[in-house]
């Protein structure tokens, strides 16, 4: 990566860090539908990063909501699990025909169909883990499966337009 490439990166972190924690920290949807726009922070890191890095990124990334949220770890377990899994559906969602290794993951890159899916599969991962470590009990079935599939598909709307107006 380039020093330039870099420095964006970690303003992108940052600018999704503190939209979490200052903004979309309060915004809920009829108590059911949640927005964690801070996983942006992992799904668009460069394709070629190393899975340690990944991994420690997303670690740092879930203890830093959950230090605000004070939620003990829960979007720390999340995050690293979601940022476990990006590889893999990097490599089957993201179509690389035709051209090099592509390095970043943004919307102006790929088809919308594509990065909906790539977005929506990992937040799917992300809030199934993090609705079911909040719920811990399986009497609240159906309320978690409501809030995961309402909450996913509010936050990849969110990434989506928020990625739409960013800039590289």
């Amino acid at each position: 990566m380039t020093l330039r490439e870099i420095v964006r990166t970690t303003l992108l972190f940052v600018f999704y860090l503190a939209l979490q924690i200052l903004l979309v920290r309060n915004l809920v949807l009829f108590d059911y539908a949640f927005c964690f726009v801070y996983i942006a922070c992992i799904l668009m890191l460069p394709l070629d990063t190393s899975l340690t890095v990944l991994l420690v990124t997303a670690f740092v990334t879930g203890l830093i909501v959950d230090t605000f949220y004070n939620t003990l770890g829960m979007h720390a377990a999340a995050t690293v699990l979601m940022a476990y899994f990006r590889p893999v559906i990097a490599r089957t969602q993201i179509d690389q025909s035709g051209q090099e290794f592509r390095t970043e993951v943004m919307l102006q890159d790929l088809e919308t169909g594509q990065f909906f899916r790539y977005v929506f599969i990992l937040a799917l991962i992300h809030h199934t883990a993090l609705f079911f470590i909040e719920a811990s009990t399986i009497t609240l079935l159906m309320p978690t499966l409501i809030r995961i599939g309402a909450s996913v598909l509010f936050t990849t709307i969110s990434i989506m337009l928020l990625t739409f107006f960013t800039k590289r």
